[in-house]
């Protein structure tokens, strides 16, 4: 036995599409400029960092040496660990980004 389709029940209404824009600029309040630079040239930044982790305890040290030359070395385990460290030292007394403030003083 077939039944057949129900004519009484209305369509569903088809739903709008909407598209979702991905980056547009949100509207900001009046008088705050919206295209200010995050990172100004002017005033403190830095120049060079050098990032020590390990997750717990007997977990293998991690490093991060970063300048802003361009220098970025990681290192894994105690002994490299201690070595990134030393030469991120010594990078910073020879690196002209960061030793030419230093010679005007």
């Amino acid at each position: 036995m077939e039944c057949p389709p129900a004519t009484d029940r209305p369509a569903a209404a088809e739903q709008p599409v909407r598209l979702r824009t991905v980056g547009a600029r949100k509207v900001v309040a009046e008088g705050v400029p919206s295209g200010s630079d995050p990172h100004p040239a002017t005033g403190p930044r830095i120049l060079a960092m050098l990032h020590i982790g390990a997750a717990g305890r007997n977990a293998m040290p991690t490093a991060h040496s970063w300048c802003s030359c361009g220098r970025d070395l990681k290192a894994f385990g105690h002994h490299q660990v201690a070595r990134l460290t030393a030469d991120h030292t010594r990078h910073r007394t020879t690196c002209p980004l960061l030793t030419e403030g230093k010679e005007a003083a």
